[in-house]
């Protein structure tokens, strides 16, 4: 923690008032790293950079799975997918309610795999590759649940909740100590659930604090559950259907049975067994990169085909971000077409058994 933050004491009673002081959800004090306006505009940039950097191995893996098998794994991780595109634009809705600018199609913005999380400790490495119990065992390590009394973290966070938290404390705080507030940004540039539905939760237009909050509540509760429970906020805040965290359908495919809602976290899942063919996934490359081939030969062009469709993807989401809300209307056939040309470079041999593979690269976009 900032040594700003530090006891000037160090006694007991100083410590809890200090822990209290940082932590009661009802406060308003600056938490670890974000110091300014500018430092909160930053980390909700990272904050789309964390959304973005899990759905490149969730759509490998996705994508790695044979037609007409696994039928309760596939379902379970595109679920987790479309979750994962909505806090994308949800951060991007709340950076942008308070000024800022979302940068979506930027070289520094598409990690090199395998990646650490942005701002991250650094604990576990994120790969590319295919369906497998290794590539599981990765995605329950991101949507991990923060321990019951772990702090707010701006930076070196240990989970992504503890990083929202952080994120939610500034947001008080300076929404607190600015004249007018600081949700100031053109409501225009605010995408709502009318320019995006992709399953559970919603699209929370942000023009205020309690707006800011939903959503960012909305983005922990779905990706490791709601108050200490395998269910996620989607009921509790939408009136949908009881449905299970991510960390939780993760758990489901790797060990292979059905959580039911009184289930605990801490307890395995009481509900039937699951078929999982852990085999019956094309066998991509891990890690793969433009790079592995000659620039001449048919694997580096489509692989070069697939990021340029990727890059249009990103493209189209980064426009409706900053004014263009219509321009999102593209992402849907990008999606398609970026499936397509996953699954023509996973169905092609490099040798030894091993196929080649979407690599999420930036390359200068078409046109």
């Amino acid at each position: 923690m900032n040594s700003l933050f530090q006891p000037a004491m160090p006694g007991k009673k100083n410590r809890k008032r200090r822990h209290q002081m940082l932590f009661d959800d009802g406060d308003h004090t600056v938490c670890g790293s974000i110091t300014s306006l500018d430092s909160l505009r930053s980390h909700l940039q990272t904050a789309i950079e964390i959304e973005h950097a899990t759905i490149p191995p969730y759509l490998c893996a996705l994508y790695s799975i044979k037609e007409g098998t696994n039928p309760f794994a596939y379902a379970n991780i595109q679920s987790v997918v479309m979750e994962e595109m909505l806090h994308m634009l949800l951060a991007a809705n709340i950076l942008n309610a308070i000024g800022g600018q979302p940068a979506i199609n930027q070289p520094d913005f598409i990690p090199e795999y395998p990646t650490y999380l942005p701002h991250s400790d650094d604990a576990f490495l994120v790969p590319l590759g295919k369906f497998s119990k290794d590539s599981i065992n990765v995605f329950l390590d991101i949507e991990q649940p923060a321990a019951k009394c772990a702090p707010p973290q701006a930076d070196n966070w240990h989970t992504i909740g503890q990083f929202y938290d952080a994120i939610k404390h500034a947001l008080r705080h300076f929404d607190h100590i600015t004249p007018g507030g600081i949700f100031t940004g053109n409501p225009d540039h605010q995408l709502t659930e009318n320019d995006y539905y992709g399953g559970g939760g919603k699209l929370v237009k942000v023009v205020q604090l309690s707006d800011a909050l939903l959503g960012i509540n909305e983005i922990i509760g779905q990706g490791e559950g709601r108050n200490g429970t395998i269910l996620d906020t989607d009921h509790s805040l939408f009136g949908e259907e009881i449905d299970y965290a991510h960390y939780f359908k993760f758990n489901e495919i790797l060990l292979e049975k059905e959580y039911r809602p009184t289930d605990k976290p801490q307890d395995s899942p009481s509900g039937p067994s699951v078929k999982v063919e852990w085999d019956e996934v094309w066998n991509m490359q891990l890690n793969p990169k433009m790079a592995d081939y000659p620039e001449d030969s048919q694997l580096y062009q489509k692989t070069l085909g697939f990021n340029q469709t990727y890059m249009a993807l990103l493209d189209s989401i980064h426009n409706a971000c900053n004014g263009n809300p219509r321009e999102l209307d593209q992402s849907i056939p990008l999606m398609y077409d970026l499936k397509y040309k996953a699954l023509e470079l996973m169905r092609t041999p490099i040798g030894d058994g091993v196929m080649a593979g979407p690599s999420f690269e930036y390359v200068e976009s078409r046109g």
